[in-house]
This record gives structure tokens, C-alpha cells and sequence, in this order.
């Protein structure tokens, strides 16, 4: 008893200081490990700070405009030319528009605020101030320092903590301690209806100690972006819906869980998602350190001893994704769940039994068509059979062909995915193949799949330690990887996972033995993060390449296709991408975006 209430006040304590933190009240240094720590944790908080920098900083609050693709620490004065007080950027009706607003002064600064003008044009035509909306980046403890190499699918091998900006919070003022940074993240959504046209408006931020003047310029082109439902992206981030009833301790599929996930979910759904993650077994990666997938699908073998299933926690997720516009496909996890176990209710006993049944046994046979004939029904009910793969983790060879042999021997119409390392005797028995980075297929062979009607993605996971979206990751990253996707053929791109948290996610991202943002991109309360808009910048930037083709193909514009032609040359330049020079990634996106711009003013004559 004395141990637990040792245990909860250091939690109290930890809570308390880091709270103090990161509203500056205290300076980083040592803080006792979350939930009494394995290890005495040395946090290096912050970044190193040139000695005297603050000295040099003028009195009173600066604000400017800084850039989507730096982040801003804590600590460090910011480096943004002549405190940028003006902004301009072009997109299309329908595009959501991003930029980055730093507040920093060496003295305290109180109630800062930000009001925000209509935005109007030569004609006197209106933006509304609505379209623009803005959130507090907060700071989140990582377990890597910022552009660290050094990730992988094992422990990290520092016992210190680094804080990176990420986590979007609501805001109506707030206050920025002294010497200290605090960023702040614009997002436009230009209305599909906007007439065409250089339109300008201001940000007023102001505080007790100074006020501000910035301006915003957006040349909203002639071209429109769909909405996300259309996009044509295949975007699957790995859901575990169970997550969100454990971190607000909800009932499961209580109406309380459910209007918690469509929140959670909606944030999936406004990024284009293509992919519902649903589980068929329970617990397909055998646990997890901080929450285990749950079963979709209940399996209950009767005092008979025939099955019957229950679809009841299946069919209500699934229909809370369509109704959020997230309806092009479903994933059935796995006939080859990491434990090799399968958990059944014993209907005359009313207990979970859990049984080994061996790919390629008669007993695995068996009950997996039974299951499938009985899914395969209630899918064509539903009308959802043409979309749902039979999902497949990576496993031993000779145990994924005997899952696919198992799937195809039922019945032929089944489509079946895989994440994993490219294997060409697995080519043509996937429906959908997800390529581990730098462990793919050629162009060609994608190019043939596609020929076949056949999709094909890749991914990145706990490793490689570049391209990804670590929480130490620059930002520039998250977009340029579905550049990648554009240069070598790709259809998408997946993740796991889109919101598999630890223990506090609001705070601490580190996760046992996974880099720090390895297992989630957003945060509880359906909050984004700016790995998670980078992410959907690089989405976007795909959607504008697939239409410009489009519209190139059927246009006599001939400096159009010239400049096509040189924005294809730009895209095979990525497909030898090994260094992963931060600078070289921006430029890399940056003259891209450049001639997709030039296009798009140049079919818009």
C-alpha cells in the first residue's frame, strides 16, 4: 500500500512539473520517470541554446510568419528573417492551405491573441475570416532528438527525453513565458466557390507587451481540388478503435464510445482515407505494452459444435467510417495473427478458449471456411463484399502461402492484402500489395500490377529511420513521401498506426520499445499534429498531380505538356533518394510544387 501511494504521488508530482513546463514555469531539468521509471531519466528537454541568445533579442513580443517545414523548440530563438509580417502562397479551390505563425520573447508575455480580417481581393471579393482557422502547437516529450538516424524496431539507447512541437490544441489567448517560443499552426480552406484571384487580409496578434501586424496572401487558382472522398489516394492508417474507450474509460461501442470515435475518426476521413481497419480475431499482432486489437468479430462455437458468428461490433464501426465518407475499402485482420492463437467463446461454458491453429493443418482449414463462407454472406448482405480484403501480416513464407492458399481454395473472389517485403511468387495471389521502403518492387513491376488491375503501396513502420513520421522527424518528410509514391507508381500509402497511444500521449510519446510517434499521427479529443497535416500536404500535393495529367492529356496546351514533361524528369530524381538530406527533401518538394503551380496557371488561360 505505501509502494501505490508512493507510485501515485510521483505521478502527481511528474504531472504537476510537467505541466509547469510547458507553460514555462519551470525550467527543463531532471524530472522523475512517468509511473516511477525503469530508469533515472537525465531529460534534455529542450535544445541547446547558444549562450547570450536571448540577450540579443530585442524586448517585448516578436511574431512572424516561420515555415511548415521547420520546427520551432522551446528554448531557441527563433531564426526567421526580419520577423517575416507577410506570407503568401497559391492553391487551388478546394485546397487547405497551411502556414506557421512563432510568438517569442526574452520577457514574459501575457494574454496573447490573435484576431483574424476577411480576406479580399482586386475585385472586392470576399475570403471569409472563417475559412482560416488556428491552433496552438503544443510540445510532446520524444525519445530520439530531432532528424535522428539512430531509429529502429528496437529500444532507444538514450535515457533522456527531447520536447518537439506537434500536438494541436484549441486556443482563445494564452500566455508565452520568457525566453521562451510558442508556435502556432494557420490552416486556409479555400471554399470550392471562390472566384479566382489574389485575395489579402491581416492577423492581428497582440499582448500586454506588444501587438503585431501580419499579413496573409493567397492566390487562389483556377483549378479545384475534390473534395477528400474523391481523392483517388489509397491512404491506409492501421485504426484500433478499441483505444479510444480504454483512454477515456468508456464502455466499448457505448454511445459514449461512438461519438468519441466519430470525433477521432473524422480527422482519418478529411485526409481522404481509403482503408476501415477491422479485426475478425482478437488480438492479430499478440498484444501490445499499452492496449491490445480487440476482435471485430465474435466466434462462438455452439454446445453442437458448429459456429456462429457475431457481427455486431463489426457492422457498427464500419458504418460510422461510410458515413464519414470512408467507404472504398474494408481490411479483415488475419487468418495469421503474431501468436498463432484463435479465441472462441465456448457457448456451453460461456469462457474464451484460445487455440493454436497451425496454417496448414486440417483444423485451421476447417474453421477458416467456416468463417469465410459465413463473412462472405454477411458482407454481400451488407453489400461490402467487393471492398473487403483478407488481410495479411508478414509472416514465414511457407505460412503466407498456406493462408493464401487456404483464402483462394474457398473461393476465388476473395481479395487479399499484404504489408511486407517485396516477394514475387506473392505477386499475382494479391489483390493489394503494400511494399516495406527499400524493400520493393521495381517501377515496372508495379507498372505491371496496375495493368492487372491490381493496387500497390508502400510503407514505412518503426524503421526506416528515413523517410518517416517520427515525432523527431523533419517535418518535410511526412509530404515528400507521397511525392515517392507519385514517382514510383504507387496508389498510397500506409501506416501503422494512425492512433495506437501510450500511456499519455498528450505529453509523452515515447512507446516502450518504438520510436517516439512511431504508433500514432494524431492525439486524443481529435486533435491533429503537424506530422499529420505534412502527411496530408504530400496527399494533396498527389491529388493535383493525377488531375494536372488528366487535364494535360486532353489540352493542345503545348507549354503545358513541356512543362509536365519536366515535372515527370523532377519525380524519377526521387526514386534514387539514400542520404535524406533535409535540405535536399525541401528542395526536392519545393521545385515540384513550383512546376505544378506553373501548370495549373497555364491550363487556367
Amino acid at each position: 500500500m505505501k509502494k501505490t501511494i508512493a507510485l501515485l504521488c510521483l505521478n502527481f508530482l511528474w504531472a504537476i512539473a510537467f505541466c509547469q513546463l510547458q507553460s514555462g514555469e519551470i525550467e527543463a531539468s531532471k524530472l522523475p520517470e512517468p509511473g516511477g521509471g525503469h530508469y533515472a531519466a537525465e531529460y534534455n528537454l529542450d535544445v541547446a541554446v547558444e549562450p547570450g541568445a536571448w540577450l540579443k533579442v530585442a524586448p517585448g513580443m516578436h511574431a512572424g510568419f516561420g515555415s511548415v517545414d521547420e520546427l520551432y523548440f522551446r528554448s531557441e530563438v527563433p531564426q526567421i528573417q526580419n520577423e517575416s509580417a507577410s506570407f503568401t502562397i497559391a492553391g487551388w479551390k478546394g485546397e487547405r492551405l497551411n502556414a506557421q505563425i512563432v510568438v517569442w520573447s526574452p520577457e514574459e508575455l501575457q494574454q496573447v491573441r490573435f484576431s483574424v480580417s476577411d480576406l479580399k481581393n482586386e475585385r472586392g471579393e470576399i475570403l471569409s475570416k472563417n475559412i482560416i482557422g488556428l491552433k496552438m502547437i503544443s510540445y510532446v516529450v520524444s525519445n530520439f532528438p530531432y532528424g535522428s538516424k539512430e531509429a529502429n524496431c528496437g529500444g532507444s539507447p538514450y535515457k533522456t527525453g527531447w520536447l518537439m512541437p506537434d500536438r494541436f490544441e484549441n486556443f482563445e489567448r494564452f500566455d508565452v513565458p520568457a525566453k521562451s517560443v510558442r508556435p502556432i499552426w494557420l490552416s486556409a480552406n479555400i471554399p470550392a466557390t471562390a472566384k479566382p484571384g489574389n485575395y489579402k487580409g491581416t492577423i492581428d496578434v497582440s499582448s500586454k507587451q506588444g501587438h503585431a501586424k501580419l499579413q496573409i496572401n493567397i492566390r487562389v487558382q483556377n483549378q479545384t481540388l475534390p473534395k477528400p472522398h474523391d481523392w483517388k489516394y489509397r491512404l491506409d492508417l492501421w485504426q484500433n478503435p478499441w483505444i479510444i474507450a480504454d483512454y477515456y474509460h468508456v464502455k466499448p461501442w457505448s454511445d459514449e464510445h461512438m461519438m468519441l470515435l466519430k470525433k477521432h475518426t473524422q480527422l482519418y476521413a478529411d485526409a481522404g482515407a481509403a482503408f476501415i481497419t477491422t479485426y475478425g480475431v482478437h488480438s492479430p499482432w499478440a498484444g501490445g505494452e499499452y492496449g491490445i486489437e480487440r476482435g471485430m468479430i465474435e466466434w462462438i462455437k455452439r454446445k453442437d459444435g458448429s459456429w456462429k458468428f457475431d457481427y455486431t461490433i463489426f457492422d457498427k464501426y464500419v458504418e460510422l467510417c461510410m458515413n464519414l465518407g470512408i467507404d472504398k475499402a474494408i481490411t479483415v485482420y488475419t487468418p495469421l495473427p503474431f501468436s498463432g492463437t484463435f479465441r472462441y467463446v465456448d457457448e456451453a461454458t460461456g469462457n474464451f478458449v484460445d487455440e493454436v491453429w497451425t496454417p496448414g493443418s486440417d483444423t485451421f482449414s476447417i474453421n477458416w471456411h467456416k468463417f469465410l463462407t459465413d463473412l462472405r454472406t454477411h458482407l454481400e448482405k451488407k453489400g461490402w463484399f467487393k471492398k473487403t480484403y483478407i488481410g495479411l501480416n508478414e509472416n514465414a513464407m511457407d505460412v503466407t502461402l498456406e493462408a493464401i492458399r487456404m483464402i483462394k481454395s474457398h473461393s476465388k473472389d476473395w481479395k487479399i492484402t499484404y504489408a511486407g517485403d517485396w516477394h514475387p511468387e506473392l505477386d499475382t495471389a494479391l489483390s493489394d500489395f503494400c511494399f516495406k521502403y527499400g524493400k520493393e518492387a521495381n517501377k515496372d513491376e508495379v507498372k505491371t500490377r496496375s495493368l492487372r488491375g491490381q493496387t500497390t503501396t508502400y510503407y514505412v513502420c518503426c524503421e526506416p529511420a528515413k523517410p518517416n513520421t517520427f515525432l523527431f522527424s523533419p517535418p518535410i518528410e511526412g509530404r515528400w513521401i507521397s511525392w515517392y509514391v507519385a514517382a514510383h507508381g504507387y496508389d498510397g500509402f500506409v501506416r501503422w498506426a494512425f492512433d495506437a497511444w501510450p500511456a499519455d500521449p498528450l505529453r509523452d510519446a515515447r512507446y516502450g520499445s518504438w520510436a517516439a510517434g512511431d504508433c500514432y499521427i494524431v492525439y486524443p479529443g481529435g486533435n491533429s499534429s503537424i506530422r499529420f497535416e505534412k502527411l496530408r500536404e504530400g496527399i494533396a500535393d498527389y491529388e493535383k498531380m493525377r488531375i494536372l495529367r488528366e487535364l494535360v492529356a486532353k489540352s493542345n496546351n503545348t507549354s503545358a505538356k513541356k512543362r509536365l514533361a519536366e515535372l515527370d524528369a523532377h519525380l524519377q530524381t526521387l526514386n534514387g533518394e539514400t542520404e535524406f538530406n533535409e535540405d535536399k527533401l525541401k528542395n526536392d518538394v519545393k521545385k515540384g510544387r513550383q512546376l505544378v503551380d506553373q501548370i495549373s496557371e497555364m491550363l487556367a488561360l
